[in-house]
């Protein structure tokens, strides 16, 4: 049952808009708010698949309340209701997140195909969020160490906050895990999330690819591009291997986390973005910087929170587990039947020293889920899997 929130200081109005709509369907459950405070405790403390809300109210006025409730409640449609002299400041709402507004008196065929509209959208951002939460397993944090306990707890407490996360750890440990977890337990989670490869892109395009360039920038820039940073507006932005990037770049991300604008190569032209930054790195940025490869205040900006990743090899404990989850992962993208591996083909593997962390053992589990018995043996290990 469709749940409506109507916020109107004018009891007329609102009394106009509850009968319209009830009329309309009774299976919309409707409640009421006479002014914008007590709209946004509403919102607060309820699940609403759409509200209608006043633009001009005494104590908060309507798009006070729009922005307040798209920060803690971003995926409820708003529908702002408008006075003749407030069209422009309707219009504006809608570059704020508001799905749409009327203007008073209210035209009855446009607000019911409106609210219609509105509330068909709130019913796909949940299907849309049931099925994120479903592909957002491939990105599940396996273990029970008190290691990997630590970065759990970090997360939860980190990640409701826009606080830049620089994460370390050595190549295969997970530190992509980490920054996705980051993202999908914050309010951001609906937002985008850009991931750049610092350490794959030349030198001379890293700046093109992070800010976007203009047409005639250079020889191959034949039409306006945006970049990474554009395209995650509202959302995170994961550098990966930041260690890499040159020290031309690294001032550009400098100004980009300062000032909360870019500008792309071939124009001074500033484009203001709200992005997060989380970023990774398997070198010491602290030597770095004293070699001179990379820039301290860039580095400070970055590392408001370090999230160390522990090598495989630190976690021994958390292997049986993952063993396990990869196994039947693996067994369901080979389409065959799931095997399990015989306790001293365990011991065993954790008794190895994993270099390559976890990216190796999962290569090793897949190999041994392959060409091993129907349970993977000791024997198996040995021949398959020997260091």
């Amino acid at each position: 049952m469709p749940k409506i929130l109507v916020i109107e200081d004018e009891a007329a109005i609102r009394r106009v808009l509850v009968k319209i709509l009830s009329e309309e369907s009774d299976s919309y459950q409707l409640e009421e708010a006479e002014d914008g405070l007590k709209g946004l405790e509403a919102v607060k403390n309820n699940d609403y698949d759409l509200v209608l809300c006043d633009i001009k109210m005494p104590k908060m006025d309507g798009v006070e309340v729009l922005e307040a409730a798209r920060k803690i409640k971003p995926e409820i449609p708003f529908i702002m209701i408008s006075g003749h002299g407030d069209l422009d400041t309707a219009v504006n709402t809608m570059r704020l997140g508001a799905f749409d507004y009327i203007s008073k008196p209210p035209d009855l065929n446009r607000l019911l195909t409106t609210v219609r509209n509105a509330v068909d959208r709130k019913v796909l951002v949940v299907e849309n969020k049931v099925l994120k939460k479903k592909v957002s397993k491939n990105y599940e944090m396996i273990g029970s160490s008190e290691e990997i306990t630590i970065i759990k707890d970090m997360i939860e407490k980190v990640a409701p906050t826009d606080a830049r996360v620089l994460i370390t750890g050595s190549n295969g440990t997970g530190k992509e895990l980490v920054a996705h977890w980051v993202h999908e337990k914050s309010y951001r989670s609906g937002g985008p999330f850009i991931e750049v490869n610092c350490a794959a892109i030349p030198s001379e395009l890293i700046e093109s690819e992070l800010f976007g360039h203009v047409k005639g920038a250079f020889t191959s820039a034949v039409r306006d591009r945006a970049g990474k940073f554009e395209a995650a507006n509202k959302g995170t932005i994961f550098l990966d291997e930041i260690g890499d990037m040159s020290l031309s770049a690294q001032a550009k991300v400098l100004r980009a986390l300062q000032e909360s604008k870019i500008s792309r190569v071939g124009t001074d032209k500033d484009i203001k973005v709200d992005v997060r930054v989380i970023a990774a790195t398997n070198k010491n940025l602290k030597k770095e910087i004293e070699e001179g490869n990379f820039r301290e205040d860039l580095y400070h900006r970055l590392a408001v929170i370090l999230i160390q990743v522990p090598a495989l090899n630190d976690r021994r404990d958390d292997i049986p587990l993952l063993i396990e989850h990869f196994a039947k992962k693996i067994a369901s993208e080979q389409g065959i039947a799931p095997k399990v591996f015989s306790a001293k083909a365990i011991k065993l593997l954790k008794s190895y020293d994993w270099t390559g962390n976890i990216r190796e053992l999962r290569n090793v589990v897949e190999r041994l889920i392959i060409l091993g018995g129907k349970e993977v043996a000791e024997e198996d290990v040995k021949l398959f899997a020997s260091k």
